[in-house]
């Protein structure tokens, strides 16, 4: 394991990772090493092990997060207690308990599992390598800050203030890049925010739903290309403040009412009451109703252009 060994020596000596020296010298433990590909020096461990995947974990259990999956694996391992392994005559709980008497007592502390990297510079793309790939932040390029890397997130630290949060990548040479981390530089050049590769990884992940382009399409169409871009950023920034899912809400509102304006989107988003914005927008449909007017028709006037220009000949 490389998050434990840096270097196997002669025997059963070992260069032990800076991260578990911490982690036994908190606890209070020493380690013991077995020979590599040896399973046989530690035949106990390797059968539990075994019995666990094979009768709890196959076929691989379904849940809706890892907090759910965790739970259910802790209430099968408190289950697993009333079991008693071949050749013994107490239970596992029963020699648990028994064992508990002999250890010694834990530490008032918990070790914290995250590590912390210090210094890391952020480039001029606004990105931080954090280990093998690279996270983005709303940070100035050449800005010295702190990455907090736990098991499944990764903060971006700059005066102990969070400035950027993002799932952790166990990939080599990945770009985890955020899009409301990108919103000046794209104001300033709209016409770069299509083929971004943020909005592509938002897109990838589900955070873009098929409205949105929608909606920035209506807003194209009535402002034009650069401002009607802009446009939408007001409406990615706003739902960055106030909650991606009101602004969702928000736009389909206004999609339903044929708006086309980010300042009317932003009235229906901050509108707290959902009965008050659905009577906002019954009323707003029937006030709009009387504007309705349907498309000309401009085949006479071809017509007419026809005939005038026989009559110049």
């Amino acid at each position: 394991m490389k998050s434990v060994v840096k270097k196997i020596l002669r025997g059963y000596q070992r260069v032990e990772t800076d991260r578990i020296i911490a982690f036994r010298s908190h606890w209070g433990y020493q380690s013991e090493y077995c020979n590599p590909a040896s399973g046989n020096e530690k035949g106990g461990v390797e059968g539990e092990l075994g019995w666990f995947r094979r009768n709890l974990l196959v076929p691989v259990p379904e849940a809706s997060d890892l907090n759910a999956l965790n739970e259910q694996v802790l209430a099968d391992c408190v289950a697993n207690r009333d079991r008693t392994i071949i050749g013994r005559s107490m239970t596992i709980g029963a020699a648990s308990e028994l064992e508990r008497e002999h250890l010694s007592p834990l530490a008032a502390e918990d070790f914290p599992i995250h590590e912390l990297l210090y210094p890391l510079l952020v480039d001029g793309k606004g990105r931080v390598k954090v280990k093998t790939n690279w996270y983005s932040t709303s940070l100035w390029p050449g800005l010295r800050v702190t990455a907090v890397v736990g098991p499944l997130t990764v903060e971006i630290l700059h005066d102990n203030k969070v400035a950027a949060q993002h799932p952790r990548c166990y990939g080599r040479g990945h770009e985890i890049l955020d899009l409301e981390h990108y919103l000046d530089v794209l104001e300033r050049k709209p016409g770069a925010m299509k083929g971004s590769t943020p909005l592509q990884q938002w897109r990838q992940a589900g955070r873009w739903p098929a409205f949105l382009d929608a909606i920035w399409r209506e807003l194209e169409q009535r402002h034009g290309k650069s401002k009607g871009t802009r446009e939408m950023i007001t409406l990615v920034r706003a739902g960055s403040i106030d909650g991606w899912d009101k602004l969702i809400a928000a736009v389909k509102d206004a999609l339903r009412l044929g708006i086309s304006d980010a300042a009317a989107v932003l009235h229906l988003l901050r509108m707290p009451d959902p009965e008050q914005r659905r009577q906002y927008a019954v009323a707003l449909a029937e006030d709009l109703q009387q504007y309705e007017r349907p498309m000309p028709v401009m085949d006479n006037y071809d017509l007419l252009l026809s005939s005038t220009t026989g009559a110049i000949q």
